[in-house]
C-alpha cells in the first residue's frame, strides 16, 4: 500500500494520500488549496489517478483543495451528508463504505467538532479528522459544535475500537503525527473525566480565539461545488422537471454515473444504464460502451449522477470525446426526487 502524509504547516493540516499500489487508483483525505501543487506533483511521481477526494469536515482553519482538486484530476468529491458546502460529488453517511482500487474506509459519524464531523476508519488505522487528536480533541464552540456529541463519538465509538488502531488526525500543533487508541485512552489529558458532564464543563471553558482563516474559510469551503451554469446556458443540461418529461422518449439515454452502493441506498430511475462515473473516460472512448450505445442508437446521452457534479464532468468529457450533444440532469437525483421523479427501489 502507498500511505502518504502530508503536512500544511500554516494550518497544522495533515492530509493523506492512499493508493493500494503504484500505478493505481488514489485518494486523498482533507487537502489543502495550498498545497495542491505538491498533491499532483506527488500524484505524477508514483503514477497514480486520483479518484476520490474527501474532507472530514467543513474545516474553519483552511481553505479546502477539494474543489481545485476536482478540477484539475475530475476526481469525485466527497463529505458527509450533514455537510453545509453547497455541492459535493457524493455524500456518505454513518455505515457507508467509500471505495478505490484495493482500499476501503468504513465511514464513521463522529459530530462534535462540527456537526457534519466523520472519522473514517480503514484496518489498522483510523482517520479522525478534528474529532480526537493526538492528546487532545477538537473544539465545539462553533459550526454547530457540541461537546456532548463529541463525548459520544469519542468515548462510545472511537475508543472502541482496539487500542492498536492507529490515530491519524487532521490536524496537530506541537509536531505528533501518529497514536493509537490505547495511547489517547491512558494518556489524553481530555479524556480522563469521569463523565459527559465533566467533558462538557472542561470543553465549554477552553476559551479559545477563533481560527485566524475562519472568517475566509468557512464561506470558501460552503462555495467548493462545481459552477454548473455553463452548461445550462450551452442548453446542455435538463431541469429535473424537464428531465421528468422526458422519461421514456426514444431518442434519449438516461446514462447513471453513480456507485452501485449508492444506486441501493437512494433507487434508481427508470430505464437508466449504469455507467460509474470512475470508469467515464475508458466507456467514451472508441470501443467503449457509451460511444458504441450512442453511435448505434443514435440517442441522446443525458447523463445523472447524486447532485450533478459528476454528470456536469461527464458532459464535458463526452463533448471532448466528440459525442455529439450530451446532457445532464442539473441537480441529480436529489433535484429529481424534490421534483417528485419516479425511482425505483430494492
Amino acid at each position: 500500500m502507498i500511505f502518504r502524509q502530508l503536512f500544511d504547516s500554516v494550518s497544522g493540516t495533515y492530509s493523506y494520500l492512499l493508493a493500494s499500489r503504484a500505478g493505481g487508483e488514489a485518494m486523498i483525505l482533507d487537502p489543502v488549496l495550498e498545497r495542491v501543487d505538491r498533491y499532483c506533483t506527488l500524484l505524477r511521481e508514483l503514477d497514480l489517478k486520483l479518484v476520490k477526494a474527501v474532507d472530514t469536515h467543513l474545516h474553519a482553519d483552511h481553505v479546502t483543495g477539494l474543489g481545485e482538486l476536482r478540477d484539475r484530476t475530475h476526481c469525485i468529491t466527497i463529505m458527509g451528508e450533514e455537510t453545509k458546502a453547497d455541492v459535493v460529488s457524493m455524500r456518505v453517511s454513518d455505515g457507508d463504505r467509500v471505495t478505490i482500487e484495493g482500499i476501503t474506509l468504513d465511514v464513521m459519524y463522529t459530530p462534535g467538532h462540527t456537526d457534519d464531523s466523520y472519522s473514517y476508519l480503514m484496518g489498522d488505522r483510523v482517520f479522525t479528522g478534528d474529532t480526537l487528536l493526538i492528546r487532545g480533541t477538537g473544539r465545539t464552540d462553533f459550526q454547530n459544535g457540541s461537546a456532548r456529541a463529541q463525548y459520544e463519538s469519542i468515548f462510545n465509538r472511537l475508543l472502541k475500537l482496539p487500542d492498536e488502531t492507529m490515530v491519524f488526525p487532521a490536524h496537530d500543533y506541537k509536531g505528533d503525527t501518529v497514536s493509537t487508541i490505547g495511547e489517547e485512552k491512558r494518556y489524553n489529558p481530555r479524556l480522563q473525566v469521569r463523565s459527559v458532564d465533566e467533558y462538557v464543563e472542561l470543553m465549554n471553558n477552553l476559551k479559545l480565539p477563533n481560527p485566524k482563516m475562519m472568517d475566509v474559510a468557512v464561506p470558501a469551503n460552503i462555495r467548493v461545488g462545481l459552477h454548473q451554469d455553463e452548461l445550462t446556458r450551452q442548453g446542455l443540461a435538463f431541469t429535473a422537471i424537464d428531465a421528468i418529461k422526458s422519461l421514456g422518449r426514444p431518442d434519449i439515454l438516461l446514462v447513471d454515473l453513480r456507485e452501485t452502493s449508492e444506486r441501493a441506498k437512494h433507487g434508481t430511475l427508470p430505464g437508466a444504464l449504469h455507467a460509474p462515473y470512475p470508469s467515464i473516460d475508458d466507456s467514451l472512448k472508441p470501443g467503449g460502451m457509451l460511444r458504441e450505445v450512442a453511435t448505434a442508437t443514435g440517442r441522446r446521452i443525458v447523463f445523472f449522477c447524486a447532485y450533478g457534479e459528476r454528470s456536469a464532468m461527464a458532459v464535458n468529457a463526452a463533448k471532448e470525446a466528440g459525442l455529439p450533444n450530451p446532457a445532464h440532469i442539473a441537480g441529480g437525483i436529489d433535484a429529481w426526487k424534490k421534483a417528485g421523479g419516479p425511482v425505483q427501489t430494492g
